[in-house]
């Protein structure tokens, strides 16, 4: 059983001393933030929920276990707002020979036709979700590529999986599909009726510049407004500037005064538009009140990919921009292990790590962290998920990094994650669990 750095500690009340936490994902308490957005508390558990929170330096109540952070960070339980987990570890059979996005959906299609049966998809899932667990994230949203007949496979799969993780990850599902198939409304009410029976209330798709557009967008919002779904769309995930469904997409929310949340995740043409574009487009998404989710690191894996050349732009969307006109921001995994991105762990810190460092989310960090936790949380309906605060469950993770650079300098393999006040194991599961679905392995055994 591996822990983290903290022994565990059996005790119904727990006393976390010297706490250090990132002050924008507190709630209740007034706090006085340093120059990096931190400061130190001292934090009573009782029950499995937060009793306490108060500046370090409180007593600590009598007769019950107290355990010395140092001054170590504390966060709340991570949130993921984007994922792919029935792509997810499929990369030893099927590898995208190219890196490119195109290499991508024909790799996928591909390994989606030969090898989705429900059990496949099945336990690379629950793999996929025990990694997420073991780094000390509480909820997730998830794609699911819903191309007939694999949406009656995916679905009820992803049903009996959120039932299996409850009380322990909080799943989302959205279908995923191109824009042009919801032009065909009997499509539509048949991926309607998946999410109805096994989903959680979201319906969405990839958006294209293709002549559907227009209809596909109009029959999703319509069908999501009579069912009262959310819609969570992928959006111009190319460095294409001419590529814009973005305004599209904000301009049919205004269009029929969709009462639902929206979220968007990619966003990347964006950033190669001239101001104009990007200024007409935020003031669309901030008066239609759209969420954004950037996936810095699959992006920049896939992005200006050019064999023998370096890329030269970093593939991420305007968050700095978004955050500016009020737009919610989040950062997320995306994929893993699979053609579309070779690498990753489903690990939050490693995603706000990587995006603190592609995206400038620093100097100062503010209420950066936010991107992880609070935010993503809001946008999933879940606003107790993602925060610190008094009578909220004990699900936190501690860390010995006292300070933004200690904690971004290195992947805190030695955290502690604590679920209802109890340390829970962090062992994370082999890849060779998942070798006898590998059989038409791409690579040699020793990857």
């Amino acid at each position: 059983m591996q822990t983290g750095f903290l022994k565990p500690i059996e005790a119904d009340t727990l006393f976390l001393a010297h706490a250090t936490v990132p002050v924008a994902l507190v709630d209740g308490v007034d706090l006085v933030p340093d120059r990096d957005g931190l400061a130190g508390v001292d934090i009573l558990i009782s029950g499995g929920r937060i009793a306490r929170i108060a500046p370090t330096g409180a007593a600590a109540p009598q007769d019950i276990a107290v355990a010395d952070l140092d001054h170590g960070l504390v966060f709340p339980g991570f949130v993921e707002l984007h994922t792919h987990l029935d792509k997810g570890h499929i990369w030893p059979r099927r590898r995208n020979p190219d890196g490119t996005f195109q290499g991508a959906l024909e790799n996928v299609s591909a390994d989606r036709l030969a090898h989705w049966t429900a059990d496949d998809v099945r336990r690379r899932m629950d793999f996929a979700l025990r990694s997420a667990y073991a780094h000390g994230t509480t909820a997730i949203r998830t794609h699911i590529d819903s191309i007939a007949p694999q949406h009656r496979i995916s679905w009820p799969v992803f049903r009996a999986m959120r039932e299996a993780w409850e009380g322990r990850i909080d799943l989302q599902g959205s279908p995923l599909f191109g824009i042009n198939f919801a032009a065909d409304e009997a499509f539509v009410d048949a991926i309607v009726a998946e999410v109805a029976a096994h989903g959680t209330g979201i319906l969405g798709a990839v958006t294209y510049m293709v002549p559907e557009l227009e209809a596909g967008l109009a029959t999703l919002f319509r069908k999501a407004a009579e069912h009262g779904f959310d819609l969570d769309f992928h959006v111009d995930e190319t460095g294409d500037p001419t590529v814009k469904t973005l305004g599209v997409i904000a301009e049919t929310a205004l269009a029929t005064g969709f009462q639902g949340r929206i979220t968007v995740g990619h966003c990347c043409s964006l950033a190669r538009q001239d101001e104009a574009t990007v200024d007409r487009t935020l003031d669309l998404m901030a008066k239609a009140g759209i969420a954004v989710v950037s996936l810095p690191m699959c992006n920049m894996y896939l992005q200006d990919r050019v064999p023998g050349r370096t890329p030269r732009w970093r593939g991420v969307t305007l968050l700095h921009e978004m955050k500016a006109r009020g737009i919610p921001v989040a950062v997320s995994s995306d994929n893993t292990r699979d053609p579309f991105y070779a690498y990753g762990d489903l690990d939050p810190v490693e995603v706000f790590r990587e995006a603190v460092r592609i995206l400038h989310l620093d100097h100062p960090m503010g209420d950066w962290p936010a991107v992880i936790a609070r935010t993503p949380a809001s946008v999933m309906r879940r606003p107790d998920l993602g925060v610190i605060a008094e009578g909220a469950p004990a699900d936190l993770v501690l860390f010995r990094a006292r300070s933004w650079t200690e904690f971004l300098s290195r992947p805190q393999a030695d955290r502690t994650v604590l679920r209802r006040g109890r340390a829970i194991d962090r062992t994370l599961p082999d890849y060779r669990e998942l070798d006898d679905l590998m059989h038409n392995r791409s690579e040699p055994s020793a990857e």
